[in-house]
């Protein structure tokens, strides 16, 4: 799973909320589809951007996530590279253009994960935001605040 940092966890949520608030949202676009949102909040390129950068070689994100060359030059893996870079994996990835991943689809409601459409607005806000809810509550475990002392109590002469 992506690594546990704040960074990340914000890139889920800023994706979330722009997908709530009703973005163009086109599940068979590079670019407004489900990494396309992430690719948008990582990169800051517009859909049509990232859509015409994949465009440049054949496939869907998966196809794309598994032709991956850091040095082929392509623009798309130049985004690749930028989403990889921001803590994010290839198979995370590719579990977000399905909705796939199983310990995240696990963190869902059993009735709402059996309906669980890859290719619907809704779906994908629940998904990345129980995401970055796994996310952070692995990130605050991980925290471990300093142990306080509490004083001896004070004796108070007459």
């Amino acid at each position: 799973m992506a690594s546990c940092s704040l960074s990340v966890i914000e890139a889920l949520r800023t994706t979330a909320q722009r997908l709530s608030a009703q973005a163009p949202y086109q599940w068979g676009h590079m670019g407004s589809c489900n990494c396309g949102h992430l690719a948008q909040t990582i990169t800051c390129l517009s859909k049509a951007e990232i859509h015409a950068r994949a465009l440049q070689r054949h496939g869907d994100w998966d196809q794309q996530l598994r032709d991956y060359c850091p040095t082929s030059g392509l623009p798309i893996d130049d985004i690749i590279d930028e989403m990889l870079a921001a803590g994010f994996t290839r198979p995370d990835l590719a579990h977000l253009e399905r909705l796939s991943d199983p310990v995240i689809r696990a963190a869902i409601p059993a009735a709402r994960r059996e309906a669980l459409r890859h290719n619907q607005r809704d779906d994908v806000v629940l998904y990345l935001r129980t995401w970055a809810q796994l996310l952070e509550a692995q990130w605050l475990a991980g925290i471990e605040l300093p142990r306080l002392q509490l004083a001896s109590a004070v004796q108070v002469s007459e």
